[in-house]
């Protein structure tokens, strides 16, 4: 309580500083490095709610001296503060209402919005992703899929990217059972690296990380098609033509019928 009580003392202090005196504009750079410097102080005493909270007031300030790449920075430290703060306290089976994992999600808006507006995209990319792995990883892949969605909007000028991004997007689809979602998500990707992949000079051979990325998703078409096991009239060119190649393996399709996981795996080893 004693370290909680000083903290309030000092970040009142910082922040009265920033109120408005008769004639005298407030010294908003000077509050910004002591509210960073007090950020540093919590977070090396392990309050990291309260750094984070520190870093927040930093970002305002930053924002009101129209230094963006400060505050995109400061959210961001903020935003990483609060979600490890929520992971401590979920390691803990601390009661609560997942307050810091919202305000982990808002700082994350907030600097990938600054990111976008100062045309920086790969920046605001790579914090999708770190959202959608972070929620990938505290068993929330259905909260995950709107970020690797808009980690792959962004990442247009690094092809081999958005298609990682996509690729994350449909296992958190199959995580949460959305198969048909998957299956589109894969088949879109499919088409995607053969219409833009690099191929050997005339050929259709895909190659480097192309091929790959086509390689799994026709794997993943696959095994999704025998699980789903769509009627005939349902069936899409594409998918029809998919199955027509691998109907000779009887027991890849004896493995899906008989939901046998462990059969599945050995048999998606030697689809590759």
């Amino acid at each position: 309580m004693a370290a909680e009580g000083d903290f309030l003392a000092r970040y009142r202090a910082v922040s009265n500083k920033l109120k408005k005196r008769f004639l005298r504009k407030p010294n908003v750079a000077e509050a910004s490095e002591q509210f960073g410097q007090l950020a540093k102080e919590l977070k090396q005493q392990d309050c990291l709610q309260y750094a984070a909270f520190c870093n927040l007031a930093m970002a305002r300030c930053e924002q009101t001296l129209f230094n963006a790449p400060g505050e995109a920075l400061a959210l961001t430290d903020a935003a990483r503060l609060f979600l490890t703060s929520e992971k401590e306290n979920r390691a803990l089976q601390a009661p609560g209402f997942d307050e810091h994992l919202q305000a982990a999600l808002n700082c994350y808006s907030f600097a990938i919005k600054v990111y976008i507006e100062m045309n920086q995209p790969v920046m605001a990319a790579s914090l999708c992703l770190e959202l959608g792995n972070a929620l990938k990883e505290m068993n929330r892949p259905g909260e995950a899929i709107v970020h690797y969605q808009r980690a792959a909007e962004l990442q247009t000028q690094t092809p081999i990217e958005a298609l990682l991004s996509m690729g994350e997007m449909a296992t958190c689809k199959i995580l949460t059972r959305d198969y048909d979602g998957a299956l589109s998500v894969f088949t879109e990707l499919q088409l995607t690296c053969q219409e833009r992949g690099l191929q050997l000079p005339g050929t259709n051979t895909h190659v480097g990380a192309f091929l790959d990325i086509v390689a799994k998703c026709e794997i993943s078409r696959v095994l999704l098609l025998m699980l789903l096991e769509p009627p005939p009239q349902k069936l899409l060119p594409e998918h029809a033509q998919t199955l027509e190649r691998y109907a000779w393996e009887s027991l890849l399709q004896m493995a899906c019928q008989e939901k046998d996981t462990e059969s599945l795996k050995s048999l998606q080893t030697e689809l590759w």
